[in-house]
């Protein structure tokens, strides 16, 4: 028996001014639209964000302190049944600001930031039980049953109040940061003239109108893990393993846009809309009621859940005749609301929806269904006689990988106001079941099954693809599901032969020839990749779906998991490639 206890403290130190989706920036950024202006010292001023800089005290030190104690024990109730059982509880201390630069929002007068003593309360219910158990059957330690579950916490990640970078608001990175109030950060452009010295380059700086709160009722994430399997020994060198793994997520985190317009008041603002044009035009920007100083207010909550569910199986040699193997299957399926507290992906944590997250339940978005590995070393028996150096030591070995694609979905990535939330990354309607062509990655999907969440042909539009083309009234959310989309399957051989040679007594010299997916099979990543979007593109002008002439437009896969951004994405996916190597060991 066995009892513990644990203390922790982190603190974290930020400096950190302007955040863009690949890196925090300290002291502004500057665009050129081409060498020759650089070279000029002329930015570019044309508003996209290319130029500008955040102002304002960026500086925080946070704290938080956890304790933990545990409990366990081991108990063998007879010579063929062991049981495991224990007890966990976890204090995760609530994450702080030493000099009190942590801000919530005040809903009085439309909104604003005001500091507060502590973004959320501290949960003291954090009890984690387990109990495990293991049975030998037969009482010969050939076949055993084991079976367990246990709940588990998880503790509270300091840069989820520090920095966010979500699809929406690009730039609302936490409660540490005010958009409104007496201390918000306030943000400048660079303007378009030469710089010059002793004259500023950013001006027109102003509060940020967005903001990333923390829900103050949000409570600790847990998870329940449970099994079922059976080992059984095949002989003195085999092992079978077949099992039932699941888990259940419960609290996770994610957070929601409590500041977007619910369905009712986009259909009500659109409806209201008057059209004068070329003034105007409908449908228009609906209305933020919630608090309306801000555009988006994004709150991290602990309200979303997960279960997964699968059938594992293994298969272990070893050492028999040279050969040392192991193949390993997994049947699964992971469903969820958000697949992780950050949108590194829309709707990985905000659902399309805000007012609706639980629409947003689907395919998690690491959910691999079926997965076949198989990795083996084969050493050839020795032989007697003369040359013995040149004959002995031979071996093969090799890796099988096979997989089924990670799952996906279209969005728009800001080509219009769709649904009429603001959000700007709507996904489209689904319109038909959706086909495939797996063998030719530059039509790998057929968007004629999809369309614009709309009624097209607004007569009063303004010549574009955007939301001004939709039936006033006729906005909503796009059928599409959440992570319902099948990306490509993963298939890759790995091989090589060896040669191992001893030089003398303590010298060992080995020869290997590698070769890296070895029949050449083409990998292709997810579609979210290598953008982090997976871009459907402005509709037909004329229909608001994805055919002109009769001819549909396709999604094409661009990216190997060898060449992509934040390579690898896979671990692999590059073409065939071959390598020798000599290693000498003493």
């Amino acid at each position: 028996m066995s009892l513990g206890f644990r203390l922790r403290s982190g603190r974290c130190i930020l400096l950190a001014c302007k955040g863009l989706r690949a890196s925090w920036e300290w002291a502004g950024t500057l665009g050129f639209s081409g060498l020759t202006t650089f070279l000029e010292g002329l930015p570019d001023g044309d508003g996209d964000g290319s130029g500008s800089q955040i102002q304002g005290d960026t500086e925080r030190h946070t704290y938080q302190n956890s304790d933990g104690l545990f409990i366990q024990d081991s108990f063998r109730v007879t010579p063929r049944l062991t049981l495991n059982y224990g007890m966990r509880w976890d204090y995760f201390g609530v994450t702080g600001e030493k000099d009190g630069q942590f801000y919530t929002v005040d809903y009085a007068n439309g909104g604003n930031n005001v500091p507060t003593s502590q973004l959320y309360g501290k949960d003291l219910n954090n009890f984690a039980p387990r109990v495990a158990a293991a049975y030998d059957v037969t009482g010969q330690g050939k076949t055993v049953v084991r079976a367990g579950w246990g709940l588990f916490y998880d503790a509270f990640s300091q840069d989820m109040f520090l920095g966010h970078l979500p699809w929406n608001c690009i730039f609302c990175p936490g409660p540490a940061y005010p958009g409104l109030g007496p201390n918000a950060l306030g943000e400048g452009t660079a303007t378009e003239s030469v710089i010059t010295p002793g004259v500023p380059v950013y001006s027109g700086f102003a509060p940020e109108g967005d903001f990333f709160s923390t829900d103050p009722h949000m409570r600790t994430p847990y998870i329940q893990n449970f099994n079922l399997n059976l080992q059984q020994q095949l002989g003195s060198k085999t092992v079978l393993q077949v099992g039932y793994v699941g888990s259940i997520g419960i609290k996770l985190f994610q957070f929601l846009d409590i500041n977007q317009p619910s369905q009712a008041q986009i259909t009500a603002s659109d409806l209201a809309c008057v059209p004068d044009p070329p003034l105007s035009y409908c449908p228009t920007t609906v209305p933020r009621t919630v608090a309306p100083n801000f555009l988006f207010l994004n709150q991290e909550k602990s309200s979303a859940n997960s279960n997964y569910h699968s059938l594992q199986a293994s298969l272990r040699t070893s050492g028999w005749h040279g050969l040392t193997s192991q193949a390993n299957f997994v049947w699964s399926h992971s469903i969820d609301t958000a697949s992780d507290l950050e949108d590194f992906e829309p709707n990985e944590a905000q659902p399309t929806n805000s007012t609706n997250p639980a629409g947003d339940r689907g395919n998690s978005s690491f959910d691999i269904r079926k997965r076949f590995t198989w990795n083996f070393t084969y050493q050839f028996p020795k032989m007697a006689g003369s040359m013995q150096r040149l004959k002995n030591g031979w071996g093969l070995d090799g890796i099988l990988n096979l997989q089924d694609g990670q799952p996906w979905h279209l969005n728009y990535e800001f080509e219009g106001d769709y649904s009429g939330s603001g959000e700007g990354f709507d996904r489209p309607d689904k319109i038909a079941t959706p086909q495939y062509s797996p063998g030719n990655p530059s039509q790998y999907l057929n968007l004629s099954a999809f369309a614009a969440p709309c009624t097209w042909g607004n007569t009063h539009n303004d010549d574009t693809t955007d939301q001004t083309n939709c039936v006033p009234g006729t906005r909503h959310f796009g059928s599409e599901g959440r992570n319902s989309l099948l990306g490509p399957t993963f298939k890759e051989f790995n091989f090589s032969v060896f040669k191992d040679t001893s030089l003398a007594e303590h010298v060992t010299m080995s020869l290997r020839a590698e070769f890296f997916n070895l029949l050449n099979h083409p990998n292709f990543c997810n579609p979210f990749l290598p953008n982090f979007i997976s871009d459907i593109g402005a509709p037909n002008p004329a229909t608001g779906g994805y055919v002109t002439n009769g001819v549909p437009a396709y999604y094409q896969l661009t990216a190997t998991g060898d060449v992509g951004i934040g390579n690898p994405f896979l671990g692999g996916g590059g073409p065939r490639g071959v390598q020798f190597a000599a290693i000498f060991k003493f």
